[in-house]
């Protein structure tokens, strides 16, 4: 409540003008957040793409092509158990079930997220290179010494 100064207080405020405003509050805050998974990647498909953007890291896997930005996995790590080694990572081999899956990398190519030459090699565009999964920490298993 706003305080009154020499006796003359301010008009009350509308209760539907609170609301407008609180409701403005809200489009505007979720307007400004980033939205996460923009391009609606289901579960395979951001799994197989965190995976990828791992494997881009690694010289052994890929190469990168300085003029189009994009990066070439023309090779792919086996497993041994229920695991492989993907640079500084380990990778559980139930979550690069995509890596196999001519459907998950078909779409991430519609998505311009890579150039599928299934099964031998995928190229990661800049934008696939860039796209935050938000699975990075639950997938790729890091050792901490």
């Amino acid at each position: 409540m706003a305080a009154c100064i020499a006796g003359a207080c301010p008009p009350p405020v509308p209760p539907s003008f609170l609301a407008m405003r609180s409701a403005r509050d809200r489009i505007m805050k979720h307007a400004m957040t980033p939205k996460k998974n923009p391009l609606k990647l289901n579960a395979l498909q951001l799994k197989t793409l965190t995976v990828l953007q791992q494997l881009a890291r690694v010289p052994h896997y890929a190469v990168q092509d300085d003029e189009t930005g994009e990066v070439l996995i023309r090779a792919f790590p086996q497993p041994h158990g229920n695991h492989f080694h993907c640079g500084d990572a380990l990778v559980m081999s139930k979550d690069a079930t995509g890596l196999k899956n001519p459907n998950v990398w078909s779409a991430l190519e519609r998505k311009g997220l890579a150039r599928s030459m299934f099964p031998s090699a995928i190229a990661l565009s800049p934008k696939g290179l860039a796209y935050d999964t938000g699975l990075a920490d639950q997938i790729l298993h890091r050792s901490d010494h």
